[in-house]
């Protein structure tokens, strides 16, 4: 999350009262992180309560494509699975425009990002997802994950200009590969869905039991659904894997955090036999997406306010390892 459009209090406090039930807006702040879409939180006050949402102007995505991640939001919250849940305006609408662009609000989640993940809030995040991926089964609408393959093969002609000769050489060769494999027989028998495909560490929430500090921690919730789509359920698992269970050197997989993830998930859905004879393929795809969509970012960056691109080398290291494996 980051702000490319600025937005100040005074200029949405009158559409906030006008439009939508959910109070006096009181307070705006923009959030630092991310690199897609302007994100503020956004306080109201109702009744003589405090109450919290997320603001997103959307800068990439179109008013068409848009309807897919809030409707998905919307029906995971129907069936219980802690996510953000648009908010409705007077008319009944969730997408809406603000500085003629694309806007949306969705209730702020409990608790805070825990970005050094112990094997239990792995196992926590292993099975919230195949909860979720079940919870999705009957979701009516599809729409491709738009940073899957076709967008690979359109992004890197326009990085490899940027890159030295050994990265040109492993960023093809890989291309290659995962080509191959996404048109292969096998890959076209895994199991898919509605998935969330950015389900890092900072894009989940953990909180304590009625503000009990001293109890274990429970998954507060997903968020950011802004790049998710209709895609193969283990992509969704190994671009979580690929996050949430790095080792020390934070380009290896740690073996105690995976074996919590994948034992919680295989709990709630267990992987089918093409999808365990996939995975180590499938573990390169989640990381060639994140290094070109990183390598995209820091060589042909947008203005933001409060935007700092993530080190592409990161991921980079990450797909050497897989390729290990």
């Amino acid at each position: 999350m980051a702000v490319f459009t600025p937005v100040e209090l005074g200029e949405i406090s009158d559409w906030i009262t006008r439009d939508f039930n959910i109070g006096r807006a009181s307070d705006l702040r923009g959030i630092h992180g991310g690199i897609e879409n302007s994100n503020f939180f956004l306080d109201t006050i109702q009744d003589g309560k405090n109450q919290e949402y997320v603001l997103t102007i959307f800068e990439r995505l179109s008013a068409e494509q848009l309807p897919y991640y809030l409707e998905l939001m919307r029906h995971l919250a129907n069936k219980s699975i802690p996510v953000p849940r648009p908010i409705e305006n007077k008319n009944g609408e969730i997408l809406f425009s603000l500085k003629n662009k694309p806007a949306a609000i969705v209730t702020k989640l409990p608790g805070a990002s825990q970005l050094k993940p112990s094997p239990r809030h792995c196992a926590l995040v292993g099975e919230m997802l195949a909860k979720m991926h079940l919870a999705g089964a009957d979701f009516p609408q599809e729409q491709a994950n738009l940073r899957s393959l076709p967008w690979w093969q359109e992004t890197v002609p326009q990085i490899l200009p940027h890159l030295d000769a050994e990265q040109k050489t492993l960023l093809s060769s890989e291309l290659a590969t995962q080509a191959g494999f996404f048109q292969s027989a096998s890959y076209a028998l895994l199991p898919q869905g509605a998935s969330h495909c950015d389900l890092f560490r900072d894009n989940v929430l953990f909180d304590h039991p009625s503000g009990d500090h001293s109890s274990e921690e429970r998954l507060g919730g997903f968020f950011d659904f802004y790049f998710a789509g209709t895609d193969k359920f283990l992509f969704d698992l190994a671009v979580t894997a690929n996050d949430w269970c790095l080792a020390e050197n934070r380009r290896d997989l740690d073996e105690e955090r995976l074996t919590a993830l994948m034992h919680a998930y295989q709990a709630v859905r267990p992987l089918t036999n093409d999808e365990q004879a996939s995975w180590a393929l499938m573990l390169r795809a989640a990381a060639l997406r994140f290094w070109i969509s990183r390598l995209w970012d820091f060589y042909l960056p947008r203005n933001a306010q409060m935007l700092t691109p993530h080190d592409p080398t990161h991921f980079e290291q990450i797909l050497l390892s897989r390729k290990a494996l």
